[in-house]
């Protein structure tokens, strides 16, 4: 049985640390700033710990012992908790989007005798998972594109959108600027911008630049194809709304003001849903070919609990990477990009199964659909 440290006892947090102690293989310890957060999330069999994260002795001391930290903090606090588990030659997972955080991650690895594997959950996550095993059937490559939303499903106010995972983790990928591969080469280019809409199963939608979804997959497939790029899914409206926000208002340059507002106008839902919406074209056979892979993922309960769609599924990655770096399916040192994972073997695996339609909780429906397309613009 590993012993396994959660920093973070919230939304996602919570979630993971119900998914490994639900299987009995695992022994968790929570951390977190708040008692609130940890008394939430007590019980039997799961020790807590009120923490400082960005109290570097203290997090190295916590970790002692461990086999494994899964980081579920906020993206500004992600750096400390890797730089501790170099520090404790703990193996290292986190969920972090932010680009500047993986970048440092990445250094950290080098001669690291355990492994680090950041960028576990969704989008950068699953999504790299995906386009990588759909790619590596092309003998050319020619576009690759990424498409996720975590959206409500019953959108009622004006922005069509409700509060399902971090409020700073949307502010962060709605603001700092993205990778995308354009014409062969990798560049930057702005969040909130290059705006799309499409129809699935008859509904429409907006899709548009946000930062971090791609994970290290531009770097992976730099050289092999000609534009790769990633954009948020959300209902028509939502991105011009939020350019008023960030853009005319000049809420961007105050993040703890624009996170004030969204967290007490915006409500949350447990009523969401989850698109992952991939299509890659190039040549196979030598022919010119598209193959797409579509599906959305709804909410269940998790130990009992009833999640979001986002919780399931960003708490599943993590959990599944978890497992298949204990099984001795990952390397075990240095740092592991998500698409060297293989797709069979993560939807096989027991957490992974919830992307395949599987639910944690057996003997329920199926909380994942196949998406219909209808017209993609």
């Amino acid at each position: 049985m590993h012993s396994i440290l959660v920093i973070g006892a919230g939304k996602i947090g919570s979630t993971i640390v119900d998914m490994l102690h639900e299987t009995g293989d695992y022994r968790v310890t929570v951390a977190d700033a708040s008692p609130e957060a940890l008394e939430a999330v007590a019980k039997d069999g799961v020790k807590t710990i009120q923490l400082d994260f960005s109290d570097a002795v203290a997090l190295q001391n916590a970790l002692k012992g461990h086999y494994a930290v899964l980081s579920a903090a906020p993206y500004h606090l992600t750096s400390h908790v890797a730089k501790a588990a170099r520090l404790a030659d703990v193996n290292y997972f986190d969920l972090t989007e932010d680009v500047a955080t993986t970048r440092m991650v990445k250094e950290l690895a080098e001669g690291a005798s355990t492994a680090f594997i950041p960028q576990c959950g969704l989008a950068p996550g699953f999504i790299s998972i995906v386009a990588h095993d759909i790619a590596s059937r092309f003998d050319k490559l020619d576009t690759v594109r990424l498409r996720v939303g975590a959206l409500p499903q019953y959108p009622s106010n004006a922005l069509s959108y409700n509060l399902t995972w971090s409020t700073d983790g949307v502010i962060n990928e709605y603001i700092e600027r993205c990778e995308a591969v354009v014409d062969g080469k990798l560049r930057e280019v702005p969040a909130m911008e290059e705006l799309e809409e499409f129809s699935l199963d008859g509904t429409r939608y907006e899709a548009f630049n946000t930062s971090g979804g791609l994970g290290t997959l531009c770097e992976t497939l730099e050289g092999k194809v000609r534009n790769l790029n990633y954009k948020t899914i959300r209902y028509p409206g939502h991105c011009g709304l939020m350019r008023v926000l960030l853009n005319d208002l000049g809420l961007r340059n105050r993040r703890e003001v624009l996170k004030d507002i969204l967290e007490n106008a915006v409500p949350a839902t447990m009523q969401d849903m989850v698109i992952v919406f991939v299509t890659v074209t190039g040549e196979r056979g030598g022919r010119y070919v598209q193959e797409t892979y579509a599906r959305s993922v709804y909410g269940q309960k998790v130990a009992g609990t009833q999640r979001t769609a986002i919780q399931v599924t960003t708490a599943a990655g993590i959990c599944a990477m978890l497992d298949l770096l204990v099984a001795g399916k990952l390397p075990k040192q240095g740092f592991v990009r998500q698409e060297e994972i293989d797709l069979d073997s993560f939807l096989a695996n027991r957490f992974g199964r919830v992307y395949a339609g599987e639910r944690l909780d057996e003997g329920h429906e199926p909380a994942v659909k196949n998406i219909r397309l209808d017209a993609v613009a």
